[in-house]
């Protein structure tokens, strides 16, 4: 297996109400809705597998959990961005779906279904504690850090946390979502359920 690394901003939102349960038991409680659906956009700043720069690839992982996480059954699916080259999105889709190890392997035994691989343009914008994305007709999510009391201008976090992306994640609330992507479809504006936010690197 090849050698690789990635690093880079990464965000999500999800139907779960603020806090998600999963992130506070480390994937064994129910989420709020039953099942979870879930979008995390990940933006590569930094990175390179077998000889091909990945700097500035954009891509979302889709997931959708009938229960508890840490049960299993999990249906994912990826979106790459338009304008990565073939060579970047076999390379992201290598990562991104664990067959090139690293973090996303970990979660291996827990996916059920790999639903499959779509491109479309993602926009992928920071501003602040505020983090939005969007890919086409399929995504389109946002939100907002929870602003710490301690230190102006970051973010509270959850530290030591068990999560694919990183063990450090700041709370935020999911501004807005929508997800009409491999079966997965929520859309949501209540200002009320779920998102994180962080840096990131995976290598393997």
């Amino acid at each position: 297996m090849s050698t690789w690394r990635v690093e880079g901003q990464y965000m999500e939102t999800c139907n779960c109400d603020f806090v998600c349960p999963c992130i506070t038991s480390n994937l064994a409680a129910r989420p709020t809705e039953g099942d979870c659906k879930a979008a995390l956009v990940l933006r590569v700043d930094k990175g390179e597998k077998d000889g091909v720069k990945l700097d500035g690839v954009k891509f979302i992982i889709m997931l959708l959990s009938p229960g508890p996480m840490a049960e299993g059954g999990l249906t994912v699916g990826l979106i790459v961005d338009e304008s990565a080259s073939p060579e970047q999105a076999e390379a992201v889709t290598a990562i991104a779906s664990g067959a090139a190890g690293g973090p996303m392997a970990a979660i291996g035994p827990l996916v059920a279904n790999m639903a499959g691989v779509e491109r479309r343009p993602i926009e992928f914008t920071v501003d602040g504690l505020k983090r939005s994305a969007s890919a086409g007709e399929l995504a389109d999510f946002a939100c907002e850090g929870i602003p710490s009391a301690v230190n102006e201008g970051e973010p509270v976090v959850l530290d030591n946390v068990f999560h694919p992306v990183t063990t450090r994640v700041a709370l935020a609330k999911a501004t807005r979502s929508r997800f009409r992507a491999f079966g997965i479809n929520w859309d949501d504006k209540s200002g009320k359920r779920n998102g994180h936010f962080a840096p990131f690197a995976w290598a393997a």
